[in-house]
């Protein structure tokens, strides 16, 4: 399994009750596909740099998780059609570069 590493932002007017749950659903669906969650950080309400669909703030969450594609390609699908999602960013951790001989 690989490491991967999502960051979200939730839209700012789910209140903090359907926040938790849906923070919860989402990271349901990374274990009910076969991966493991290693960590969750809150970052909480922030402003946007700039407007996106006319919202000036969201609620940004990071997580941390080993997953397979499958799992990874399922959990991008859920986030796509989720409309509580503003947006999203999977990224994947990379293995530490080896130097090269001399």
């Amino acid at each position: 399994m690989k490491k991967y590493e999502v960051m979200y932002i939730i839209n700012e007017s789910v209140d903090a009750e359907k926040r938790a749950e849906l923070i919860e659903g989402l990271a349901k669906i990374i274990t009910d596909n076969g991966g493991t969650i290693n960590k969750t950080d809150e970052w909480g309400m922030r402003e946007f740099a700039y407007p996106i669909d006319y919202m000036k703030k969201g609620y940004y969450v990071v997580v941390s998780f080993e997953a397979d594609n499958e799992c990874v390609k399922e959990f991008d699908r859920l986030m796509r059609i989720n409309s509580s999602v503003v947006r999203f960013l999977i990224t994947r951790d990379e293995a530490p570069v080896r130097e090269a001989k001399k």
